[in-house]
């Protein structure tokens, strides 16, 4: 019934599903390491960091036709691909894999493994340079990446380089209170928009922000999506920061979780994220101001072009 809406985000948890999306929250489930999403089909948005995904060289934009040999169709949700990929650590999972430019079709075994996904992590660079990546929204990502500013600042970092590449999004309170870090007090992040002439509901800043004087350039590429499209969004558009890399993912659709009787859950689209610029994030994404790509070879070679010129902007802030 829920696939009549048309809408790949618009689904049924039954209680399996609905227990393992409670652990999505959480960050601890048995899998592979890989948040996914829906573009014409199923599609990995990002392997996460250290995780069986990533050692086995799945990568960030790969579209999964089959898991164990079961193909997938159009109708496959996200949260069916993901049941049927999760499970005990040591046991295995082969993945089918079209990757673009190459012709054959991947194939993957992976041995799952219990993934604990990672939220921040900075390291100084140079004298006074801050680099932050940030992997997700979920957990306590926004103390973390409270904690991580403050360390900066302690440790002589004046300006910021903001990693959200590769990074699948999450909770929108989250989302707010990074972004109120950097943007000044009622600065508008962003916007939900109803749609059928409803008021748009509008999230701002808190203001008091450690980074609102800080210089800082923000990283993006096609793994950047949902709350990470907010927050490079809402520090592009209200406080005119730089964005470097690629077109994000284009994830910029509201869910709303409601409890069902017997366990389950549905979780239903009700609304779209506007940028404070009135853009979209919904199936157009968030454009850097300097594309630059980052190849394979550029990955073997240990080189980072996209981080080089952000740092090359700062030095000139």
């Amino acid at each position: 019934m829920l696939k009549a809406t048309g809408d790949p985000y618009t689904v049924f948890f039954d209680p399996k599903e609905a227990k393992k999306f409670s652990q999505d929250v959480t960050g601890f489930f048995g899998g592979i390491g890989a948040e996914l999403g829906y573009k014409n089909g199923i599609v990995i948005v990002t392997p996460l960091k250290n995780t069986p995904a990533e050692k086995a060289g799945i990568q960030a934009g790969d579209k999964i036709l089959a898991v164990d040999g079961e193909s997938f169709t159009d109708d496959t949700t996200v949260e069916e691909a993901v049941t049927k990929i999760r499970g005990e650590k040591g046991t295995k999972v082969t993945l089918t894999i079209k990757r673009k430019g190459i012709d054959e079709l991947l194939e993957f075994s992976i041995v799952r493994d219990i993934i604990k996904v990672p939220t921040v992590e900075w390291e100084k660079k140079g004298a006074d340079i801050a680099y932050i990546k940030v992997f997700n929204f979920f957990g306590r990502v926004d103390e973390d990446f409270h904690n991580a500013i403050k360390e900066a600042l302690a440790q002589g970092s004046k300006r910021i380089v903001l990693d959200l590449r590769n990074n699948p999004g999450g909770i929108l309170d989250a989302a707010i209170n990074m972004s109120s870090e950097f943007i000044p007090k009622s600065g508008l992040i962003v916007s939900e928009d109803f749609g059928e002439k409803q008021s748009k509901n509008e999230f701002r800043s808190f203001g008091g922000g450690l980074a609102e004087n800080m210089p800082t350039v923000v990283l993006i590429n096609g793994g950047s999506a949902s709350a990470s499209e907010i927050v490079a969004g809402a520090l592009k558009d209200s406080r005119g920061i730089k964005l470097i890399g690629e077109k994000t993912f284009g994830k910029g659709s509201i869910q709303e979780i409601v409890d069902i009787k017997g366990g389950g859950s549905l979780k239903i689209t009700i609304a779209k994220w506007i940028r404070p610029s009135g853009k979209t994030i919904e199936g157009e994404g968030v454009m850097p101001d300097i594309t630059i790509g980052l190849t394979d070879a550029d990955k073997i070679a240990g080189r980072d072009p996209q981080f080089d010129k952000a740092l090359s902007i700062l030095q000139g802030l």
